[in-house]
């Protein structure tokens, strides 16, 4: 049990659970995740740390098909520039490895954006909180665990 999956019994939210062996050669954890799962890739979104300003960190939520627009989410969040943050960073503030960080039960929850693209499907897949666990749920249900706001988030 993850604090991702602990998050989600706790808000009583419908979810499924999606385990696979996960192939440490794999290029893209994504890509294997929708791969595995059988899911439409533009279905299954990745969960990516930025820092905002220099300052703060912030979470995109983006399809595994995409690249976040480092733009896009830096207008989404009010803020001049955004840029990937620190690995070691982003690891020791949400308490999950890279590959399977979950925007769900992280340590110190984070300003969390969406893109706009889940609103158009039943269900995502994210990140449950290790590599080779996804949790598929409603895109309403994820945005209310996470405190979230939908934007576009892709890049251009």
């Amino acid at each position: 049990m993850t604090p991702a999956i602990n998050a989600a019994k706790q808000a009583r939210v419908n979810f499924i659970i999606h385990e696979y062996e996960h192939d440490p050669a794999a290029e893209s954890y994504g890509e294997e995740a929708a791969e595995k799962t059988g899911a439409n890739p533009a279905q299954v979104f990745k969960t990516l740390v930025v820092s905002l300003d220099g300052k703060n960190l912030a979470v995109g939520i983006v399809p595994v098909t995409a690249m976040l627009g480092l733009k896009q989410i830096a207008k989404a969040a009010g803020a001049k520039k955004a840029v990937m943050a620190d690995k070691q960073l982003v690891q020791r503030t949400t308490g999950y490895v890279l590959g399977g960080v979950s925007p769900l039960g992280q340590k110190k929850p984070l300003k969390t954006f969406i893109d706009q693209s889940a609103e158009g499907f039943e269900t995502v897949f994210v990140s449950a909180g290790k590599r080779g666990l996804e949790i598929e749920l409603a895109p309403a249900d994820l945005a209310r665990l996470t405190q979230a706001r939908f934007a576009p988030l892709q890049q251009e």
